[in-house]
């Protein structure tokens, strides 16, 4: 049976759809991430960090259907990348897994006991179930950017020949993280100054404004490091877009400054560094002007700017090799068959607007600030 959409076209419709998703998650787990990094700093006394954890207690189990859907994408459209992260990155998603599994316990336990210590623990437990995947997720787009060292035979079997944890914390990676862990941290600040009280949210609210400046200057740090320092890929014979799902019918080279050449080519791809640049500086100052509501949306631009730079700079590439260019995979060679990725589309067609429907409905009922008040008069709620 003849499919409505060519291969090549489907291919490009799920890169996109793998940013949005990303974005997605970025956009409303990143909040929840940001204010349990901020808990014990933003929230000095136990009122206070219940304000704190009441402001996402609600939506952070929801927020993860994002996270669930992107791995779900990667798994069922592109799974030669799903299992090429999981060999490369193994040890680094490990430490995420372990540190996400932190969220619902600290969630359920600290408030079980009454004990100062007891609620201690969990609250650094839940700022290191922020701190930890806001941080590995940044370094593993700088090892992106840089390249995998990875091979693949003519089996199509995938070798992983990194040295580990340590060799993905290498410089450049670790700049990548900061602006990983800068953003979402102000991502999760703004949204406490939007749902939070008294002194948690006149914390959160020069927090914000100092993580938004933050984000500004390690992005353009970034930025330029990648575009001065870091060697792109480029491709010298590409394989057909709409050809077999085979990385190694490719020739792949690696040239300084590779990484800028598509905004050449295509000139509105600049808009991706441009929201990045500029959009911190506007949640910067709508902090400051007291318009917290605007903050947050100028904040989920800047997720938005950053991510999609990382994403139209590398195109068509998603995961370079480091060691063997030519295996370097790409949007138009390691997806799965064109009639898996037309019946994926289907579904996500019908299922993503359930769950942006949804996600609005449960916001819209939780509307409004969590305060001490409410807290006190209910001490032994959930959370």
């Amino acid at each position: 049976m003849t499919l409505p959409l060519d291969y090549d076209i489907l291919r490009l419709i799920w890169w996109l759809f793998l940013g949005v998703l990303l974005i997605g998650f970025a956009i409303m787990d990143g909040f929840d991430l940001g204010v349990a990094t901020l808990l014990p700093f933003v929230a000095r006394s136990d009122i206070e960090r219940r304000v704190a954890i009441n402001t996402v207690g609600p939506v952070w189990d929801g927020n993860q259907v994002w996270l669930i859907l992107g791995a779900g994408a990667i798994f069922a459209a592109w799974p030669t990348i799903y299992a090429t992260a999981f060999s490369g990155f193994y040890i680094a998603l490990f430490l995420v897994l372990a540190s996400l599994i932190l969220r619902p316990t600290g969630f359920d336990f600290r408030n079980k006991i009454g004990d100062a210590r007891w609620r201690s623990f969990w609250d650094w437990a839940l700022c290191a179930g922020g701190l930890v995947p806001s941080l590995v997720f940044g370094v593993a787009f700088g090892n992106l950017l840089q390249g995998v060292p990875f091979r693949i035979d003519p089996t199509m079997r995938i070798f992983y020949e990194g040295g580990g944890l340590f060799e993905l914390l290498n410089p450049f990676g670790l700049v990548a993280g900061m602006v990983s862990l800068a953003m979402l941290t102000t991502h999760g600040a703004v949204y406490l100054t939007l749902k939070g009280d008294g002194p948690v949210k006149d914390r959160a609210r020069r927090i914000a404004m100092t993580g938004a400046l933050a984000t500004l200057v390690l992005f353009a740090l970034a930025g330029l490091w990648q575009a001065l320092a870091i060697d792109g890929y480029v491709l010298q014979h590409a394989a057909a877009p709409d050809g077999p799902s085979n990385p190694l019918l490719k020739e792949v080279v690696r040239q300084k400054g590779a990484w800028l050449a598509n905004y050449g080519r295509h000139p509105w791809m600049t808009l991706a560094p441009a929201i990045g640049l500029f959009a911190p500086v506007a949640t910067a100052l709508l902090i400051r002007a007291g318009r917290t509501l605007a903050a947050f949306v100028t904040s989920a631009l800047t997720l938005f700017g950053v991510i999609a730079t990382a994403g139209v700079s590398m195109f068509p590439f998603l995961m370079p090799s480091s060691i063997a260019p030519a295996a370097s995979l790409t949007v138009w060679d390691a997806s799965s068959s064109q009639r898996t990725l037309f019946v994926m589309l289907v579904a996500t067609l019908v299922l993503l607007p359930l769950v942006i429907a949804y996600t609005g409905f449960v916001f819209r009922v939780l509307k409004g600030p969590v305060t001490a008040d409410r807290i006190r008069s209910n001490p032994t709620g959930h959370y």
